[in-house]
């Protein structure tokens, strides 16, 4: 009986699994259970509550990330951290744990969905195990756009905040081209190579999990995209084509929320810079397999070819 009794105490005090996650090299896609987080006990006198994320927008840099989440603001089942956080992509931050990642998302009612944005999630190798440790479930959004269109998009960028700071920044061509060859050490290039970082993701995520917007198609009809949004993320369809309206100033989509009218930053949906042809072929040979591959692992086609 002392023996049953021992052998009882030693199962019931050894500590328990935490959810297997892929091991280095392992190409399985998992779907273990998450581990389970209370939302943060004290309460907004509202009766409000800060919740880890339901959602993460990952990128892409310069992709339409921003967009998206101003878009999706617009429906009252969401709650949307208004900063880009960086806790899974900088050591000083993720050394904060949990708790002060909590103490970061919004207030929210027990009905809203908590989405968080941060581009450089997409392309930051340690991410995806990071966020597959929190919950493996959780559902998450990545924008793309043309590769080429978002190589253009970060230089400028770039260009701009050098011109604030009343620095010079090199010219397009002289950046992107070296001695009559692509410079393919430049960051914003290797950004754009999605198929890389989409294969690191779907180490930890089933693709049923992970909803790619079309920034291209955000940015001509918004709508549709927004959409399809919605269904991903299990939500009612609030939104409506009449949230939308065309900015012909701007040159883009603005939005209209209960007769209220708001534009993203002017820094947003700035002019790329003209390149050469001879440049513009170089990167479209330089991606073509590159988005045939990336075709091919997400089972779906884009108009980047």
């Amino acid at each position: 009986m002392a023996l049953l009794l021992f052998g009882m105490c030693f199962f019931f005090l050894q500590p328990q699994g935490m959810p297997s996650r892929p091991t280095p090299g392992d190409t399985r896609i998992f779907t273990s259970p998450s581990p389970i987080y209370e939302p943060n006990n004290i309460p907004h006198p509202n009766g409000t509550y800060q919740h880890l994320p339901h959602t993460i927008i990952i990128g892409v840099r310069k992709g339409g990330t921003r967009a998206l989440l101003e878009m999706l603001s617009l429906h009252s089942d969401i709650a949307v951290a208004e900063s880009e956080i960086h806790f899974f992509d900088w050591e000083n931050q993720y050394e904060k744990g949990l708790p002060w990642y909590l103490n970061q998302m919004p207030f929210a009612y027990s009905h809203q969905l908590t989405v968080e944005k941060t581009p450089a999630y997409f392309t930051s190798f340690q991410v995806p195990e990071r966020i597959y440790n929190m919950n493996s479930t959780i559902k998450i959004l990545l924008i793309l756009r043309d590769p080429i269109e978002r190589v253009l998009s970060d230089y400028t960028q770039i260009y701009y905040n050098h011109l604030q700071k009343n620095k010079t920044y090199p010219p397009v061509d002289s950046l992107l081209l070296q001695n009559g060859k692509l410079n393919t050490d430049y960051k914003a290039i290797n950004r754009s190579l999605y198929y890389t970082y989409m294969e690191n993701w779907l180490r930890y995520f089933p693709l049923q999990n992970i909803h790619i917007v079309d920034g291209d198609y955000l940015i001509k009809d918004p709508f549709p995209e927004i959409q399809k949004v919605e269904r991903f993320l299990s939500l009612s369809p609030q939104i409506n084509a009449s949230n939308f309206y065309f900015n012909k100033t701007k040159g883009f989509y603005c939005l209209r929320d209960s007769g209220r009218e708001r534009c993203l930053h002017e820094s947003k949906g700035r002019a790329h810079p003209h390149i050469s042809s001879f440049l513009l072929e170089k990167l479209h040979d330089y991606f073509y397999e590159p988005n045939k591959k990336f075709f091919e692992l997400v089972g779906r086609t884009f108009d980047w070819l």
